[in-house]
């Protein structure tokens, strides 16, 4: 489809530059004179304009008067270069200071001005990618980021609308880099303690002997160091959400003094006689099987049920690889607006290559690798060798071909712990993965254990 020729309006009290101009421009523009300032303002009342080329000094109203019209009297803003004679150079300056982007010294050739022309038109061009992309990730924002088309994502959102207004615990499983922080903020904006705040705490990050001050507070005295009274994270998300992140990595003893919490609904900091009340609603992440956790005695089994109230399982990306154009556009325009970037487009080689990789480090990953491309990249298009695939990806390389000497059980065999390894000993999503139960997946591994193969995970 052919583009329609943008608008520019002439203004200017000599008849020859006006003809000058008008014939210069037309066929690249469509071309509209006028006079006057007046006979300006009328056309550019009537017709959106996308430049104005006005001569600074005229009789009457001059430059600086219309200028002050489009300010004032417009809903949109043109580009406006003013045109001025070297003894009114100074009329032109204070032109640019109050709006106008930026002005020509008559006299002046062809040349001269295209390229005023096209550094304008390219550098309006790039703000309103720019404002565009912005709106963009705006929109994402309010989406809470959860972007994606497949099933699994459908289901998920559909599940937070369902749950979110809920006091109950919610229970979040995935791998490492699936978004499940992305999901907690969701539910907890998307529903009616919104307004109240939303907690994080790392349960890995904290040290054990910090996890319990970290969690219920402290009153001043309780221990040495502790000169006033602090509160803690149950505390501070009175009235809104707590999430707990890599709940699966708090240490067991803790795991008793959580569990009552939970069931009391009420806590004491370090120090204090009185217990403390909270309107709180938990919601825990963990990136392990809590189940094989529980048999092996790292989890509780009563904090587990307390918890998995609401179970909700973000998927890995590998099983989406559908939402990987969606995801990596939006983050290449995210990351095109924050440095600053004209908006890049992602090569159609270099998309293929981003849906074969499995992704072991998930939507994180992939927005990793993203982000540096945009910066790198000096060109419109990002390619398979600015993504750096072979150093970032193929760690996770292919695994080696099965022996053609191997029999049917043998490589059933490989190819269950070949993918046990890649969930990382996550036997529901193997289980998913190979298209067998996961009581099927269990007798099997069983009976690996029995053979004296050692089992990933």
């Amino acid at each position: 489809m052919t583009r329609k020729p943008q608008n520019i309006l002439i203004v200017d009290d000599e008849a020859s530059m006006r003809d000058f101009l008008e014939s210069s421009l037309a066929g690249r523009f469509q071309v509209h004179v006028a006079s006057n300032v007046d006979a300006g303002l009328e056309i550019l009342q009537r017709e959106r304009m996308d430049v104005v080329l006005s001569d600074v000094q005229m009789p009457g109203r001059g430059g600086l008067d219309l200028l002050d019209d489009i300010r004032h009297k417009l809903d949109y803003r043109p580009i406006v270069i003013m045109m001025t004679a070297f003894g009114t150079i100074e009329g032109a300056v204070e032109a640019t200071r109050n709006g106008a982007h930026d002005y020509l010294t008559k006299p002046f050739g062809l040349v001269q001005l295209d390229h005023v022309l096209q550094r304008n038109l390219e550098r309006e061009q790039l703000v309103t990618e720019n404002r565009s992309l912005r709106e963009n990730v705006s929109k994402a924002a309010r989406r809470h980021g959860l972007l994606g088309n497949n099933s699994h994502m459908t289901q998920l959102r559909e599940r937070i609308a369902m749950v979110a207004d809920s006091r109950g615990t919610v229970l979040l499983q995935g791998e490492s880099g699936t978004g499940k922080e992305v999901v907690a903020r969701a539910i907890h904006y998307s529903g009616c303690r919104r307004e109240g705040p939303f907690i994080r705490l790392n349960c890995a990050a904290i040290p054990e002997s910090l996890l319990e001050s970290e969690l219920f507070g402290y009153e001043r005295g309780a221990f040495t160091g502790a000169l006033t009274a602090t509160k803690g994270k149950f505390e501070l998300a009175d009235g809104g959400t707590l999430l707990l992140d890599e709940i699966s990595e708090m240490p067991f003893a803790m795991q008793a003094k959580l569990l009552r919490v939970l069931q009391e609904k009420e806590f004491m900091r370090l120090g204090a006689k009185y217990a403390t009340q909270a309107d709180v609603r938990i919601i825990a992440t963990t990136n392990r099987n809590l189940k094989e956790e529980i048999k092996a005695r790292n989890f509780r089994e009563d904090l587990y049920f307390r918890l998995n109230v609401i179970p909700m399982q973000v998927v890995p990306l590998r099983q989406r690889k559908d939402d990987i154009p969606l995801l990596a556009n939006h983050f290449c325009q995210i990351f095109c607006a924050e440095n600053d970037k004209p908006l890049m487009t992602i090569g159609e080689r270099a998309m293929r290559r981003l849906m074969a990789q499995d992704w072991p480090g998930n939507v994180r990953q992939l927005q990793n690798v993203i982000e540096r491309a945009v910066i790198l990249s000096q060109g419109p298009e990002l390619n398979d060798e600015i993504f750096g695939l072979q150093d970032e990806l193929d760690s996770t390389e292919k695994a080696p071909s099965l022996d053609s000497d191997m029999t049917l059980r043998d490589m059933e065999r490989e190819l269950i712990l070949r993918k046990l390894g890649r969930t990382r000993g996550n036997r529901t999503v193997a289980a998913q993965e190979l298209g067998i139960s996961v009581r099927t997946l269990r007798n099997k591994l069983n009976l690996y254990t029995d053979q004296g193969v050692e089992i990933p995970g």
